[in-house]
């Protein structure tokens, strides 16, 4: 290009540099106000802990060169290079599949033992007719990921650190202790699994506390794959997702169901007060809290800017055809384990009994051997499911712990701290309830209730951060959105309370008992009410009245 004239092209370029910066300016003003010039961006990396440093994170855009991560060229580059108020790129598969990974690290939480054991006993108990109830709980579950991904993207920040940074430290400190409560919960149920799944591969020869053990080390030997890229770390997990959907598919097809049961179960809604329990442990177990501090974070794992608009846009496209999918996926693993006890032990004797660590038997007795023991089969897939979860359990972990204390430690010491949490109290109780199946199942009870419990503590800080635009900037959003949304966090919170309350009238007996439920469920109130309130004009109202009775 020619150079302009001297004298004319000084004073055009002045007035034009200066109306680009000024526009930059405003739409940086628009954006979410975590977002700060990149020299800001640095020095605070050095103060902040971050879900990944900036080597770490997968390249998806490159405007002056090939494509570091597909070795792509000038297509590739094209795709990228866009000014900063322009619309985002045309769709690409190779897009996509550069932002695939998250999503589906996301979606082992829908697949985790406890899930599966919740799909087994609604497949034994109520048949194929709660499947639509498991479909609308994916979509339900699906709809909270997207938020948290949102959340994630818009800001740079996962919902951990924000949390840190919106509330006062003994509301902040409260909401870490519910978090780790929660992921501790989620993680006994997995190392469990996976030690049952163990037990069954062995013969009985590995007892389950040697099977806890085994999956405590190699979850170490996993995450260490991560030093080698984020996306080797993520093709591990696709492995064991392709394991758990091939194995689960195979049990499927070996059992035969009815299709025309499976689809009117998919279509027709039903349900009778024989199936309820099953029901609310259907939608209680789609939401699991340290899934939510997760996927805000994994979404960090790929390179955007967030100043520039129109790539936080893009991502957030990609992603939510990502998660769709992997939910899709998870959807139709979990169809696969419901129909098949359904098939096998709907208005059977059997029924009621059945639970993670006898289900393998069961089947066995019911369908055998054939080609392949169809044992071993669920063997497999439950040690797909044991070993998926658990490693994401930790990696959850780090992030929580990183973001509530801002801690800048190295992450093997972070996962070592965040696995002893969990491998501990889980060797006692492997040790101590590894006499019976029912001591089991009623400590999978108590454990389901222990995440219910937690629930709120991440539902509500996700709903009210999304919703605010000081967090969000011009990605808040909308109240439509919002009210879809917290009818959702309503319906989800009112259920498992509901499942609460059936679990409590049942197990506390007795005057002093009854009090001490009473005084904790008026203080848990009292902190839900206050996330909720947080902030509205009601809340202030309140203060403000305490404050003139006080005086």
């Amino acid at each position: 290009m020619a150079a302009a004239p001297a004298g004319v092209g000084d004073d055009g370029a002045s007035a034009a540099t200066a109306a680009a910066r000024a526009s930059e300016e405003e739409a940086r003003a628009l954006l979410p106000a975590s977002s700060a010039p990149d020299g800001y961006a640095d020095e605070d990396e050095d103060l902040e802990e971050r879900a990944y440093e900036a080597a770490e994170k997968v390249i998806v855009c490159i405007s002056d060169g090939p494509d570091l991560e597909t070795g792509g060229g000038d297509d590739d580059a094209a795709l990228c290079s866009s000014s900063g108020a322009a619309a985002p790129p045309p769709f690409s598969w190779r897009k996509l599949w550069l932002f695939t990974g998250p999503g589906f690290l996301m979606s082992i939480a829908f697949l985790d033992p406890g899930n599966l054991e919740g799909d087994l006993q609604a497949g034994a108990v109520a048949g194929d007719t709660l499947l639509w109830l498991l479909m609308w709980a994916t979509a339900m579950g699906l709809l909270v990921q997207l938020l948290a991904a949102r959340l994630g993207v818009a800001t740079g920040r996962h919902l951990a650190e924000l949390c840190r940074d919106e509330y006062p430290d003994w509301a902040r400190r409260a909401l870490w202790l519910m978090a780790e409560v929660a992921m501790v919960g989620a993680d006994i149920q997995e190392v469990i699994g996976s030690a049952i799944a163990i037990k069954i591969l062995s013969r009985g020869y590995l007892p389950l506390w040697a099977g806890v053990v085994i999956t405590a080390l190699d979850c170490f030997i996993f995450l260490s794959l991560e030093n080698y890229g984020v996306r080797k770390l993520e093709a591990v997990f696709a492995v064991l997702i392709a394991t758990m959907a091939i194995s689960f598919a195979w049990m499927f097809t070996d059992t035969k169901p009815n299709m025309k049961d499976l689809l009117v179960g998919i279509l027709v809604p039903k349900l009778s007060s024989r199936t309820i329990r099953q029901a609310v442990g259907v939608v209680g177990c789609v939401i699991m809290p340290h899934n939510v501090f997760l996927h805000s974070a994994l979404v960090q794992s790929r390179k955007i800017d967030q100043n520039k608009e129109y790539q936080v846009r893009e991502a957030l496209r990609y992603y939510s055809i990502e998660s769709t999918i992997a939910l899709a996926v998870s959807f139709m693993i979990n169809l696969f384990v419901t129909t098949v006890f359904a098939k096998g032990f709907y208005g059977s004797k059997e029924a009621g009994n059945i639970g993670l660590e006898n289900a393998g038997q069961y089947l066995q007795e019911k369908f055998g051997g054939g080609f392949f023991p169809i044992l071993y089969i669920w063997g497999i897939g439950l040690l797909a499911a044991g070993q998926s979860s658990t490693i994401t359990g930790t990696y959850a972990g780090q992030f929580i712990m990183g973001g509530f204390l801002n801690l800048k430690l190295k992450k093997w010491v972070r996962a070592l701290i965040t696995r002893s949490f969990a491998i501990v109290p889980t060797i006692v109780v492997a040790l101590f309830f590894d006499t019976s199946d029912s001591a089991l199942d009623v400590l999978n009870e108590w454990l389901n209730v222990l995440q219910s419990i937690q629930i709120p503590f991440a539902l509500i800080p996700l709903i009210t951060l999304v919703s605010k635009e000081q967090v969000m900037g011009v990605f808040k959003i909308g109240p439509n959105t919002q009210a879809v949304t917290w009818t959702v966090a309503t319906l989800l919170i009112t259920i498992n309370g509901y499942l609460l309350m059936d679990f409590f009238s049942s197990e506390i007996r007795g005057p002093l008992s009854g009090a001490l439920l009473c005084v904790a469920v008026l203080i848990y109130a009292s902190f839900v009410l206050y996330l909720i309130l947080r902030g509205t004009e009601l809340s202030e109202k309140i203060v403000k009245a305490i404050r003139n009775s006080c005086s």
